[in-house]
């Protein structure tokens, strides 16, 4: 991947050069990290508008709360704290 498209995603990925469809999985993600319970309807068809069939947005939930899960669990145990 491009240095600098990959320094634009780390800084703000909203204005980041990247696909329509690379936005609206990656605005999913981030209502999905930041509270699951906000997740609706209308966020599953904005992925499907976007391209993504039935198996790519159960790939996107289950990756994206795979790290969500494992964040939290090195988190807690201390991993990489000194």
């Amino acid at each position: 991947m491009d240095e600098g498209l990959v320094q634009a995603l780390e800084k703000d990925y909203t204005t980041a050069p990247i696909s329509t469809q690379d936005r609206v999985m990656l605005d999913y993600v981030v209502k999905l990290t930041k509270d699951a319970t906000k997740v609706w309807k209308d966020d599953i068809e904005g992925l499907r508008k976007a391209g993504f069939d039935d198996r790519g947005i159960l790939q996107i939930t289950l990756i994206a709360s795979w790290f969500n899960y494992i964040n939290r669990v090195a988190d807690a145990l201390g991993v990489g704290r000194e």
